[in-house]
């Protein structure tokens, strides 16, 4: 038996992800003069592929679902294929500045998910009082 169910796993996860955002966008924001800088972003989808590839998971019922690995499942990749400041530097302000604000909507909404979460479980020790 599981004495904190999945979901606050999934949460914590996510909020990794959403962290590690944060610091790749401000890294880029901190980087915007520098010459041949190249951008960097935080990949989901790929690094879960790779995982998933990698991973062989045995069914004891036909009924059961598929699942994979719990390790962290993001990448930091860099964007090499454009120049938008002729140093070299491919950072794009407004783009890292609408991708940070997306990303601080999400992180709140997560915290806000994750305390929930911690707060029932302190109701239900505390007996519902």
């Amino acid at each position: 038996m599981k004495l904190i169910s999945g979901t606050i796993t999934n949460l914590e996860n996510a909020i990794s992800y959403s962290t590690a955002k944060q610091k790749v966008i401000s890294n880029n924001i901190a980087n915007i003069d520098t010459p041949n800088y190249k951008a960097q972003d935080v990949r989901f989808n790929k690094a879960l592929s790779n995982e998933m590839s990698k991973f062989n998971a045995i069914k004891t019922n036909e009924k059961h679902i598929d699942f994979g690995s719990a390790s962290r499942a993001h990448q930091i990749v860099t964007k090499n294929n454009t120049n938008y400041q002729h140093n070299g530097n491919n950072v794009d302000i407004d783009q890292e500045m609408t991708a940070m604000a997306k990303n601080q909507i999400q992180y709140n909404a997560l915290i806000d998910r994750l305390s929930s979460k911690y707060n029932s479980l302190k109701t239900v020790i505390k007996g519902g009082r």
